[in-house]
This record gives structure tokens, C-alpha cells and sequence, in this order.
């Protein structure tokens, strides 16, 4: 075999290796098993919609979302469980092919791919089991409480936020 068709064929294996797929799927594989370790703690331990405060802004209050962020489309008649489904397999999907694309020295945007899909795969394991996404925690502050969340929709919120870093941080060196 010649050189040029050995480096061929051992182009995934060097790929994998400087690549953050392996390692954004372990993170992402994590994030997924706390996320419905404290669901199940939730839906163990609390009564739903009755709030046990934790401090003074933060309670944990079992509900159950049919909808998305904010309860987007939680009014719908049961469709939109299988539109949000079908939403996060290709997101997750998605978020696989860029992961595997990212080297490793990237390591800030593939903690945010990483967040994004652990978050996504968290809700979408709730959605597959349960037809609904268990929340549990409400931050409030002087009586106006946040939309009750969990810790899948926090992964996805630090992983944008980690995400949009990285481009800010990319943009400002393109410009240098």
C-alpha cells in the first residue's frame, strides 16, 4: 500500500483523535445523566406545583412542561410533542457532525456544542418517557418569579452563552 493510501484510510482515526467529539460526547453524556438524576430526585421528592423554598430566591417546584423555553406551544393538544422531538433529534444530530468537525484546541466552543446537546438530549429523553419536560427550579425575586427550568435548560443556556463567547472572542481576533 502506498503512503498516500495508508494516511487515507487512517484519516478517521486521526480525526477522532485531535477532534472534540470524543470528549464533547462524554461532557454531553454527563450532563444528561445529572439532568435526569435531579428529575428523578424531583419527581421522587417534591409535590408538583407546591414550592419548598431552598433560600429566599430560589425554591424547587415540580411542574411539567408540554411546550418549549417559557412554555412555548404548551397550549397545543399533543402534537407539539412530537414536533419538539423531531426538533432535538435534529439539532442533536446537527450538533454531532460540528462537534466532530471542532479540534480540541477549540476547547470553549465545543463545551458549548457540548452544553447545547447534553441540554437537548436531557428534555428529549423527558419527552420520549414522559410526553412532557420536568422543571423544578424556580428562581424568584420580589415576587416575580422566572419560568421554571431544570438542569437540561441550563446546560443549553450556558452553552449558547458559551458559543456566542467564543464567536465574539473570534470576531475581535479577525479584525486584529
Amino acid at each position: 500500500m502506498s503512503p498516500a493510501a495508508e494516511s487515507i484510510g487512517d484519516l478517521p482515526e486521526r480525526v477522532m483523535a485531535t477532534s472534540a467529539f470524543k470528549p464533547g460526547v462524554l461532557i454531553a453524556a454527563a450532563l444528561v445523566a445529572l439532568d435526569q438524576m435531579t428529575k428523578w430526585l424531583a419527581l421522587t421528592l417534591l409535590r408538583p406545583y407546591e414550592p419548598v423554598e431552598v433560600l429566599p430566591f430560589l425554591n424547587l417546584r415540580l411542574a411539567f412542561n408540554p411546550g418549549a423555553a417559557f412554555s412555548f406551544l404548551a397550549d397545543g393538544d399533543g402534537w407539539q410533542r412530537w414536533f419538539f422531538v423531531a426538533v432535538a433529534l435534529a439539532i442533536s444530530a446537527y450538533l454531532l457532525v460540528w462537534l466532530r468537525g471542532l479540534p480540541r484546541s477549540d476547547w470553549l466552543q465545543a463545551l458549548g456544542v457540548a452544553g447545547v446537546l447534553g441540554g437537548a438530549v436531557g428534555n428529549l429523553v423527558d419527552r420520549l418517557m414522559l410526553g412532557v419536560v420536568v422543571d423544578f427550579i424556580d428562581l424568584h425575586l420580589a415576587g416575580w418569579h422566572w419560568p421554571t427550568f431544570n438542569v437540561a435548560d441550563s446546560a443549553i443556556t450556558v452553552g449558547v452563552v458559551l458559543l456566542l463567547i467564543g464567536l465574539f472572542r473570534e470576531s475581535r481576533t479577525c479584525r486584529k
